[in-house]
């Protein structure tokens, strides 16, 4: 299991809803939740084999900014 850290633009907890749609696309997607109380909007998502560069394209396309915190 993975654990990746992306920073975001998602705001407002009613986005989540989309955001699921399009995160519960990706099969190897386990949990995942963002940090509200964090200024850059931390998605961390629980994933098998995944690459991290995916997420950023799924997001990306459904409008949002994501991207990757590397360690």
């Amino acid at each position: 299991m993975n654990i990746f850290v992306f920073k975001t633009n998602i705001r407002y907890k009613k986005q989540l809803p989309e955001i699921n749609q399009h995160l519960n696309t990706t099969k190897e997607i386990h949990r995942w939740n963002v940090d509200f109380h964090d200024e850059d909007r931390i998605l961390r998502i629980e994933a098998g084999n995944l690459h991290p560069g995916a997420v950023e394209t799924i997001l990306t396309h459904a409008g949002y900014y994501c991207e990757e915190l590397k360690d």
